[in-house]
């Protein structure tokens, strides 16, 4: 399994839009991100922050639902 480098929120956000997601609104500093096929995404935005590993590792499995390997290659 591959290790997780740390991301900022703009490189989640990045991965997700990739992806088909689409920004629908922001509460604070919690931007929500949806797709077509009902998945739904909350993103904390912090430009200043990394995203830790266990909340970075939740998105990418069970709101994003893809595997790490995928992940890692999206952020290039």
């Amino acid at each position: 399994m591959s290790k997780l480098p740390q991301v900022k929120a703009r490189d989640l956000v990045k991965v997700a839009l990739n992806l088909g997601f689409q920004f629908r609104d922001q509460s604070g500093s919690h931007a929500v991100y949806i797709h077509s096929d009902g998945r739904r995404v909350t993103i904390p935005v912090h430009p200043a922050d990394t995203i830790g590993i266990g909340l970075l590792t939740k998105i990418i499995k069970k709101d994003l639902r893809i595997t790490k390997e995928e992940f890692v290659t999206l952020l290039k």
